[in-house]
């Protein structure tokens, strides 16, 4: 197999931009960009770091961030897993690349610029559920905000489509690794153990 190892031959195989792709582009949140993003519950956050890459899908059930200002979001880091591989590479490398989705919506909105966590009380604070904050929140400086090519959902059919029908289950994914998991049981009561613990 041969690869493309030089980047002059990489950009030999592409036309030039589309000019409306590199136009597109903004270092500030304007009030169209403030509205969409302020609609989406989903995004994913992509983080580096000395041992790699990482994406990692936030969501609420409200707008999934806090816009701060004009340049700056605000991100809770709500309960999952405790890895934190998000949040050492963050600590570590503040480049982050963010990626809205709205359910229905053809478009993509990405975010690119630099991360840093703080547990001050004055921002958690902004941040209630039921009684709970988050432990941090990922505060995002924006360095430049653009739409998505809306061709790849529309290829997709991203949200025509119900493909989950017959997908592995995650407790079946547990077992793959520790043959011993109960992984009907953890399916079967997944649902109402996270119940409590979303926030």
């Amino acid at each position: 197999m041969e690869y493309i190892d030089d980047i002059a031959a990489l950009e030999a195989l592409f036309d030039d931009p589309v000019p409306a792709s590199l136009t597109k582009v903004t270092p500030v949140i304007t009030p169209l960009y403030r509205s969409w993003i302020a609609a989406s519950r989903f995004c994913i956050l992509s983080t580096v770091g000395p041992e790699g890459t990482d994406g990692s899908p936030r969501g609420d059930n409200g707008p999934v961030v806090h816009i701060a200002d004009e340049r700056t979001l605000w991100l809770p880091d709500w309960r999952g897993n405790n890895r934190i591989d998000t949040l050492r590479n963050i600590v570590r490398d503040g480049r982050v690349s963010v990626m809205f989705l709205v359910p229905g919506s053809n478009n993509v909105i990405r975010v690119n610029g630099r991360a840093r966590l703080t547990t001050d009380a004055g921002v958690t604070g902004q941040f209630e559920r039921g009684g709970k904050h988050p432990k941090l929140v990922i505060v995002i400086a924006a360095e430049e905000l653009y739409y998505q090519c809306a061709k790849a959902v529309i290829r997709s059919g991203l949200w025509s489509r119900d493909d989950a029908e017959g997908l592995p289950t995650a407790g079946q994914f547990a077992k793959e690794m520790v043959p011993e998991f109960d992984a009907e049981g953890y399916d079967s009561g997944y649902a109402e153990y996270a119940r409590g613990r979303l926030w």
